[in-house]
């Protein structure tokens, strides 16, 4: 099991280590003041590992640049961040979704889908490539996520409320270095995107 804070500190455990949990429950990971654990993802042993960040950066890295630790035990840095900027998704690339696009929509309702393919490898710790261009007018990256195979339509949700549905289709695949192009309008010119769920039939 791969973990991975809001900080960019993942940490991988077996699940061995979590056969015999407490009624009060046992310590996953030990934290670093101010950070928090947001993501728990399976993984094989030989997975690459994708995050992306509030500002627009991502990095992809082998998962066994990560090696299992107890625990309670802290984790390593899996990406560098600036200030102010923290880790918004994690996904698993493997056989599966290798092929796959990703979703990334920001703030302001501007989105795009891009190739798996145009992220590269790299090693785990570093600053990362841009997943899209970052402006005022788009806001920063609120949502990215792999989209499932049997994915057939995307929902919007705004803070305020604001609910659109659109076609996977109708979003655009365009590459890392483009801001992408408006998936939603708001009625309330002060709103941003809160959410966005890939929909089956």
């Amino acid at each position: 099991i791969l973990m991975a804070t809001k900080n960019g500190t993942v940490k991988k455990s077996k699940l061995t280590e979590y056969e015999n949990i407490r009624r009060s429950g046992i310590v996953a990971i030990k934290l670093e003041a101010g950070d928090e654990l947001a993501w728990a993802r399976l993984t094989s042993g030989s997975d690459d590992i994708l995050l992306v960040t509030h500002e627009g950066k991502s990095i992809r890295f082998t998962e066994s640049e990560v090696r299992p630790t107890a625990r309670d035990t802290m984790g390593v840095r899996g990406v560098l961040l600036t200030k102010g900027d923290f880790v918004v998704s994690v996904d698993v690339i493997n056989a599966d979704t290798k092929g796959a696009e990703f979703l990334t929509v920001m703030e302001k309702g501007i989105g795009k889908k891009t190739a798996i393919r145009d992220f590269p490898k790299q090693r785990r710790g570093g600053q990362g490539v841009k997943v899209a261009v970052v402006k005022d007018k788009t806001g920063k990256v609120m949502v990215s996520q792999i989209v499932p195979k049997e994915c057939d339509s995307v929902m919007l949700t705004s803070v305020k409320g604001q609910v659109v549905k659109l076609p996977i289709t109708s979003v655009p695949r365009l590459g890392r270095a483009t801001s992408g192009v408006i998936l939603m309008r708001f009625t309330d010119k002060s709103d941003t995107i809160a959410a966005a769920t890939c929909l089956t039939k």
